[in-house]
């Protein structure tokens, strides 16, 4: 059986090509950028959504594949924003940004 967990994820997953071109934004992602096209803008250019510094980051990230992990905070709501490459087979086909809302206080466990 095959579940689409994704779509109905607490948290904005948006998914772009090599070339920052969305392929794909679940619910969330979908009611987050609701504003700027939502659903609309599947096949856009991620990159044309991002002011600088940030457009410029992300165009680093997308020529050079790495983790991005960072926190923000808008509106009085914070958010950690999970940037990472992913992969078809060993070939890789885009980054995929997690934006995961934060409570005000986030426990860090340290476990052995």
């Amino acid at each position: 059986m095959e579940m689409d967990w994704v779509k109905g994820f607490n948290a904005s997953i948006t998914v772009c090509d090599t070339d920052g071109v969305i392929l794909q934004l679940n619910d969330q992602a979908a009611a987050v950028f609701q504003n700027d096209g939502g659903l609309d803008l599947i096949g856009k250019n991620a990159l044309d959504c991002h002011p600088e510094p940030a457009r410029s980051k992300l165009l680093d990230i997308l020529k050079n594949p790495r983790t991005n992990v960072y926190t923000i905070e808008k509106n009085g709501k914070k958010k950690m924003i999970y940037q990472s490459p992913w992969f078809e087979g060993d070939k890789f086909a885009g980054i995929v940004e997690i934006s995961l809302p934060l409570p005000e206080e986030v426990p860090n466990f340290i476990r052995k």
